[in-house]
Protein backbone atom coordinates (compact mmCIF):
# COMPACT_ATOMS: atom_id res chain seq x y z
CA UNK A 1 0.00 0.00 0.00
CA UNK A 2 1.14 3.36 -0.62
CA UNK A 3 0.90 5.55 2.21
CA UNK A 4 2.15 8.91 0.88
CA UNK A 5 -1.34 9.71 -0.10
CA UNK A 6 -2.98 8.79 2.68
CA UNK A 7 -0.52 11.39 4.65
CA UNK A 8 -1.73 13.75 2.34
CA UNK A 9 -4.61 13.58 3.36
CA UNK A 10 -4.33 13.41 6.94
CA UNK A 11 -2.17 16.58 6.35
CA UNK A 12 -4.83 18.75 4.30
CA UNK A 13 -7.35 18.17 7.22
CA UNK A 14 -4.89 18.98 10.31
CA UNK A 15 -3.49 22.17 8.12
CA UNK A 16 -6.38 24.22 7.70
CA UNK A 17 -5.65 26.04 11.54
CA UNK A 18 -2.67 25.77 14.18
CA UNK A 19 -5.15 24.46 16.73
CA UNK A 20 -5.91 21.61 14.23
CA UNK A 21 -2.33 20.96 13.66
CA UNK A 22 -1.15 20.99 17.35
CA UNK A 23 -4.03 18.34 18.27
CA UNK A 24 -2.64 16.26 14.94
CA UNK A 25 0.54 16.54 17.02
CA UNK A 26 -0.81 15.23 20.30
CA UNK A 27 -2.54 12.63 18.69
CA UNK A 28 0.52 11.31 16.38
CA UNK A 29 2.09 11.49 20.41
CA UNK A 30 0.14 9.45 22.09
CA UNK A 31 -0.66 6.85 19.19
CA UNK A 32 2.28 6.55 17.37
CA UNK A 33 4.55 3.98 19.69
CA UNK A 34 8.06 4.98 18.13
CA UNK A 35 7.24 8.52 19.23
CA UNK A 36 7.15 6.64 22.62
CA UNK A 37 10.34 5.50 22.19
CA UNK A 38 12.60 8.35 20.68
CA UNK A 39 11.17 10.84 22.97
CA UNK A 40 12.39 8.36 26.18
CA UNK A 41 15.64 8.54 24.38
CA UNK A 42 15.15 12.28 23.77
CA UNK A 43 14.44 13.14 27.32
CA UNK A 44 17.50 11.08 28.04
CA UNK A 45 19.80 13.27 26.24
CA UNK A 46 18.50 16.68 26.59
CA UNK A 47 19.17 16.18 30.76
CA UNK A 48 21.20 18.69 31.97
CA UNK A 49 21.45 20.58 28.50
CA UNK A 50 18.12 22.55 27.80
CA UNK A 51 20.05 26.19 29.16
CA UNK A 52 23.02 25.54 26.22
CA UNK A 53 22.50 26.77 23.17
CA UNK A 54 22.92 23.80 20.93
CA UNK A 55 22.03 22.92 17.02
CA UNK A 56 19.84 19.99 16.03
CA UNK A 57 18.98 18.20 12.80
CA UNK A 58 16.02 16.95 12.26
CA UNK A 59 16.83 14.53 9.29
CA UNK A 60 13.74 13.98 7.61
CA UNK A 61 10.87 15.53 9.06
CA UNK A 62 7.97 14.61 7.42
CA UNK A 63 5.12 16.49 9.33
CA UNK A 64 7.48 18.39 11.56
CA UNK A 65 5.87 16.76 15.14
CA UNK A 66 9.73 16.31 16.42
CA UNK A 67 10.64 19.57 15.37
CA UNK A 68 7.77 21.01 17.54
CA UNK A 69 8.63 18.71 20.34
CA UNK A 70 12.28 19.63 21.06
CA UNK A 71 11.59 23.34 19.86
CA UNK A 72 8.91 23.74 23.12
CA UNK A 73 11.65 21.81 24.97
CA UNK A 74 14.00 24.74 24.63
CA UNK A 75 14.32 27.98 22.87
CA UNK A 76 18.11 27.88 23.09
CA UNK A 77 17.84 25.13 20.96
CA UNK A 78 18.26 26.02 16.90
CA UNK A 79 16.67 23.21 14.99
CA UNK A 80 17.16 22.39 11.37
CA UNK A 81 14.60 20.16 10.22
CA UNK A 82 14.96 18.95 6.39
CA UNK A 83 13.40 17.07 4.01
CA UNK A 84 12.52 16.17 0.76
CA UNK A 85 8.76 17.26 0.24
CA UNK A 86 8.43 20.73 -0.77
CA UNK A 87 4.96 20.79 0.29
CA UNK A 88 5.45 19.61 4.20
CA UNK A 89 8.18 21.55 4.30
CA UNK A 90 5.88 24.98 3.08
CA UNK A 91 3.65 23.76 5.16
CA UNK A 92 5.64 23.62 8.80
CA UNK A 93 7.12 27.20 7.88
CA UNK A 94 4.28 28.54 7.46
CA UNK A 95 2.83 26.81 11.15
CA UNK A 96 5.90 27.42 12.57
CA UNK A 97 5.82 31.10 12.66
CA UNK A 98 1.91 31.41 12.96
CA UNK A 99 2.52 29.81 16.64
CA UNK A 100 5.72 31.79 16.83
CA UNK A 101 8.64 28.90 16.80
CA UNK A 102 11.50 31.00 15.80
CA UNK A 103 13.90 28.15 16.99
CA UNK A 104 13.24 25.89 14.43
CA UNK A 105 13.40 26.39 10.50
CA UNK A 106 12.53 23.84 7.61
CA UNK A 107 14.16 23.32 4.19
CA UNK A 108 13.99 20.86 1.15
CA UNK A 109 17.42 18.69 1.14
CA UNK A 110 18.56 15.15 0.20
CA UNK A 111 20.07 13.60 2.99
CA UNK A 112 21.88 11.27 0.37
CA UNK A 113 23.62 15.06 -0.51
CA UNK A 114 23.04 17.02 2.69
CA UNK A 115 26.08 18.06 4.41
CA UNK A 116 27.28 20.86 6.29
CA UNK A 117 29.98 20.05 8.44
CA UNK A 118 30.61 20.32 12.50
CA UNK A 119 26.96 22.10 13.14
CA UNK A 120 24.76 19.76 14.98
CA UNK A 121 25.09 18.68 18.71
CA UNK A 122 22.23 16.02 17.41
CA UNK A 123 20.69 14.39 14.78
CA UNK A 124 17.38 12.62 14.58
CA UNK A 125 16.36 10.24 12.12
CA UNK A 126 12.73 8.95 12.91
CA UNK A 127 11.55 6.56 10.13
CA UNK A 128 13.15 7.72 7.67
CA UNK A 129 16.78 5.15 6.38
CA UNK A 130 14.50 2.50 4.85
CA UNK A 131 12.93 4.97 2.45
CA UNK A 132 16.53 5.24 1.51
CA UNK A 133 18.59 2.87 -0.82
CA UNK A 134 21.77 4.95 -0.52
CA UNK A 135 21.89 4.40 3.40
CA UNK A 136 25.58 4.75 4.34
CA UNK A 137 25.74 7.59 2.34
CA UNK A 138 23.45 9.44 4.76
CA UNK A 139 24.86 8.15 7.55
CA UNK A 140 28.15 9.74 6.39
CA UNK A 141 26.86 12.91 5.51
CA UNK A 142 25.16 12.98 9.28
CA UNK A 143 28.63 12.15 10.66
CA UNK A 144 30.54 15.09 9.31
CA UNK A 145 27.56 17.11 10.26
CA UNK A 146 27.87 16.10 13.88
CA UNK A 147 29.80 18.08 16.01
CA UNK A 148 32.37 16.22 18.27
CA UNK A 149 30.87 14.05 21.04
CA UNK A 150 27.50 14.59 19.17
CA UNK A 151 25.02 11.93 18.42
CA UNK A 152 22.56 10.31 15.74
CA UNK A 153 19.03 8.91 17.12
CA UNK A 154 17.62 6.56 15.06
CA UNK A 155 14.10 4.88 14.63
CA UNK A 156 13.81 2.39 11.96
CA UNK A 157 12.08 -1.11 10.77
CA UNK A 158 13.92 -4.29 11.77
CA UNK A 159 14.00 -7.31 9.71
CA UNK A 160 12.01 -9.32 12.52
CA UNK A 161 8.61 -8.04 10.73
CA UNK A 162 9.37 -5.02 10.09
CA UNK A 163 7.23 -3.20 7.61
CA UNK A 164 4.78 -6.03 8.52
CA UNK A 165 7.17 -8.64 6.24
CA UNK A 166 7.18 -11.63 7.52
CA UNK A 167 8.74 -14.61 4.78
CA UNK A 168 10.81 -13.91 2.00
CA UNK A 169 6.99 -14.36 -0.17
CA UNK A 170 5.60 -10.98 1.64
CA UNK A 171 6.13 -7.46 0.54
CA UNK A 172 6.31 -4.59 3.01
CA UNK A 173 3.23 -3.08 3.95
CA UNK A 174 4.24 0.10 3.10
CA UNK A 175 5.03 0.48 -0.69
CA UNK A 176 7.07 3.49 -0.39
CA UNK A 177 10.08 1.28 1.38
CA UNK A 178 13.00 0.27 -0.24
CA UNK A 179 14.13 -2.32 2.34
CA UNK A 180 11.81 -4.33 4.78
CA UNK A 181 13.97 -3.43 7.86
CA UNK A 182 17.40 -3.58 9.21
CA UNK A 183 19.45 -6.29 11.02
CA UNK A 184 20.50 -5.24 14.39
CA UNK A 185 23.98 -5.83 13.16
CA UNK A 186 23.78 -4.99 9.88
CA UNK A 187 23.00 -1.22 10.84
CA UNK A 188 25.49 -1.13 13.43
CA UNK A 189 28.24 -2.18 10.63
CA UNK A 190 26.91 0.46 8.31
CA UNK A 191 27.14 2.99 11.01
CA UNK A 192 30.77 2.02 11.62
CA UNK A 193 31.52 1.79 8.06
CA UNK A 194 30.01 5.69 7.96
CA UNK A 195 32.75 6.47 10.95
CA UNK A 196 30.76 6.35 14.16
CA UNK A 197 32.81 4.40 16.53
CA UNK A 198 30.41 4.38 19.86
CA UNK A 199 26.85 2.72 19.01
CA UNK A 200 24.21 1.07 20.94
CA UNK A 201 21.06 -0.63 19.13
CA UNK A 202 17.87 -1.97 21.04
CA UNK A 203 14.71 -3.66 19.33
CA UNK A 204 11.33 -1.65 20.13
CA UNK A 205 7.93 -3.15 19.12
CA UNK A 206 7.93 -6.00 20.96
CA UNK A 207 4.78 -8.66 21.42
CA UNK A 208 2.42 -5.62 22.73
CA UNK A 209 3.95 -3.10 20.17
CA UNK A 210 3.06 -4.79 17.51
CA UNK A 211 -0.55 -5.45 18.62
CA UNK A 212 -0.71 -1.84 19.32
CA UNK A 213 0.66 -0.96 15.81
CA UNK A 214 -2.46 -3.36 14.06
CA UNK A 215 -4.91 -1.71 16.02
CA UNK A 216 -3.70 1.96 15.89
CA UNK A 217 -1.88 2.14 12.84
CA UNK A 218 -2.11 -0.81 10.10
CA UNK A 219 -6.13 -1.20 10.40
CA UNK A 220 -6.93 2.05 9.93
CA UNK A 221 -4.17 3.20 6.96
CA UNK A 222 -5.98 -0.33 5.36
CA UNK A 223 -9.65 1.40 5.86
CA UNK A 224 -8.75 4.77 4.70
CA UNK A 225 -6.64 3.25 1.84
CA UNK A 226 -10.03 2.10 0.32
CA UNK A 227 -12.13 5.37 1.09
CA UNK A 228 -11.94 8.57 2.24
CA UNK A 229 -15.30 7.95 3.67
CA UNK A 230 -13.26 6.00 6.41
CA UNK A 231 -12.20 9.12 7.82
CA UNK A 232 -15.37 10.09 9.04
CA UNK A 233 -15.43 6.31 11.22
CA UNK A 234 -12.10 6.76 12.43
CA UNK A 235 -13.15 9.32 15.93
CA UNK A 236 -15.45 5.75 16.52
CA UNK A 237 -13.04 3.41 15.82
CA UNK A 238 -10.29 5.15 18.33
CA UNK A 239 -12.72 5.54 20.42
CA UNK A 240 -13.07 1.80 21.08
CA UNK A 241 -9.28 1.27 20.41
CA UNK A 242 -7.61 3.99 22.22
CA UNK A 243 -7.30 2.99 25.72
CA UNK A 244 -5.92 -0.50 25.15
CA UNK A 245 -3.04 1.11 22.49
CA UNK A 246 -1.92 3.28 25.23
CA UNK A 247 -1.88 0.85 27.37
CA UNK A 248 0.21 -1.79 25.01
CA UNK A 249 2.09 1.81 23.82
CA UNK A 250 2.96 2.07 27.78
CA UNK A 251 4.46 -1.43 28.01
CA UNK A 252 6.70 -1.49 25.13
CA UNK A 253 8.38 1.52 25.61
CA UNK A 254 8.86 0.31 29.04
CA UNK A 255 10.12 -3.11 28.45
CA UNK A 256 13.45 -4.57 26.95
CA UNK A 257 12.81 -6.52 23.94
CA UNK A 258 14.70 -9.80 22.89
CA UNK A 259 13.54 -9.02 19.04
CA UNK A 260 11.24 -6.80 17.40
CA UNK A 261 9.82 -5.30 14.73
CA UNK A 262 11.61 -1.81 15.22
CA UNK A 263 15.52 -0.90 16.40
CA UNK A 264 16.29 2.34 18.19
CA UNK A 265 19.42 3.14 16.95
CA UNK A 266 22.13 5.60 18.70
CA UNK A 267 25.71 6.25 17.46
CA UNK A 268 27.91 8.92 18.46
CA UNK A 269 30.65 10.60 16.23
Amino acid sequence: MYYDPIKKSLGEVFNRTPLLRRLFYHLLDLLLLRTWHVHRELRQWSRGRTNEPLNILDAGSGYGQYTYWLSGLSRKWQILAVDVKDDQVADSNRFFREIGRTNAQFAVQDLVLYQQPNSFDLALSVDVMEHILEDVEVFRNIHASLKDGGMLLISTPSDQGGSDVHSDGETSFIEEHVRDGYNIHEIQQKLRTAGFERIEAQYSYGEPGQVSWRLSMKYPILMLGKSKLFFLLLPFYYLLTFPLCLILNWFDANTEHQSGTGLIVKAWK
